[in-house]
């Protein structure tokens, strides 16, 4: 077959445009690390030795990276001053970690998609899993540091208060469990805010809850207990609510969570799901947000379910549908979308 010219030239406009990225994302990591954008964020415009003094690093390296940022839209730069700034808009996403914008997360866990590539291609040959805990610890850092922006913004605010009837429960007191909790910034974030209830966070993955209990003393929290233990191993009965944020899609056998959690419910009690928000449609996922998402959902998510019995393996893009579909046939008669943007959607899940 002839190729077109013009065609070839946009593909390969596309691939150098994506290495780039790719290459980049390393560097976002390292001034994440050293504080180069919080640094020009508060204190821009810089030069790149005014950069380097600041920060106590070595000026050449930060002559190069600058440039490195500023192609890519992440800085801006002055020629006439040879010094780079950034945008409110910028800092927002680079350096406000009180801004729901904030996405240096994304780039942190990566590390442990690279490190993980072997692993990964293998398991594509044997039809093997990926567990969640054969990745390298960035990658849990980095999953914390990617939501806990948006659960700090939403959660309390937003989501919670779209269930029928729970932020009441949750001011009177109230038992919850935070299935899938990692590190325990969604368990906490709930605690600190309602104290009158008692919460539980549930995760298989026990160096997370080594950290979540950490974190838990060190932030003096004493409504909150962490337990080690799969979904559909939740201790405990008669809870009033049950939350799973960004982890149904993650578990090998959801369907047989759902049923044990709604075995473990008070009655007239809750589940919130919060998934990533996909279209039902695959042809109306295909957007850069799709790409994204799709992109991590066949480096760790797919794999961490297949790591696991029944490995249903949902991914991160199954929709509303689907994930409601699974709701259902773990024993919910009523599940409805409760709030959804371009980025979550918050289901409801009742007996």
């Amino acid at each position: 077959m002839a190729i077109d010219n013009h065609k070839l030239e946009e593909l390969v406009g596309t691939m150098i445009n994506d290495l780039g990225a790719a290459y980049n994302a390393a560097l976002v990591i390292t001034g994440d690390r050293l504080g180069l954008f919080r640094a020009i964020g508060e204190a821009g415009p810089l030069s790149s030795q005014e950069l380097a003094e600041k920060t106590g690093t070595y000026e050449r390296y930060i002559r190069e990276w600058l440039p490195a940022q500023a192609a890519s839209g992440y800085l801006n730069y002055d020629p006439g001053s040879d010094r780079y700034s950034m945008s409110p808009e910028q800092i927002a996403v680079f350096c406000d970690e009180d801004s729901p914008y904030l996405l240096t997360g994304g780039f942190h866990g990566l590390r442990a998609v690279y490190d993980s590539e072997p692993k990964l291609t293998e398991a594509f040959r044997t039809g093997r899993g990926v567990a969640w805990g054969e990745h390298c610890s960035c990658l849990f850092c980095g999953t914390e540091k990617f939501f806990k922006p948006a659960y700090q913004a939403s959660l309390i605010d937003v989501w919670l208060p779209a269930l029928d009837g729970v932020v009441e429960k949750l001011r009177a007191g109230a038992l919850v469990a935070d299935v899938g909790c990692g590190h325990g910034v969604s368990t906490l974030i709930m605690a600190k805010a309602f104290p009158n209830s008692r919460f539980v966070g549930v995760d298989f993955h026990a160096l997370s809850i080594e950290e979540a209990r950490a974190r838990a003393r060190e932030e003096g929290v004493q409504n909150v207990t962490f337990q080690v233990a799969m979904a559909k191993r939740l201790q405990g009965r008669d809870y009033d609510l049950v939350t799973i944020f960004d982890a149904l899609h993650d578990m090998g056998d959801p369907v047989g969570a759902c049923r044990h959690i709604a075995r473990a419910l008070k009655p007239g009690g809750t589940m919130m799901v919060v998934e990533p928000s996909a279209e039902d449609r695959l042809e109306d996922r295909l957007n850069p947000l799709g790409r994204f998402s799709y992109a991590a959902s066949t480096a760790i998510c797919v794999p961490c379910s297949l790591a696991q019995e029944v490995g249903l393996a949902l991914g991160s893009q199954a929709g509303e549908e689907r994930v409601s579909e699974v709701i259902r046939e773990g024993g919910f008669s009523h599940c409805a979308s409760v709030f959804k943007d371009p980025f979550n959607m918050v289901l409801e899940a009742r007996l």
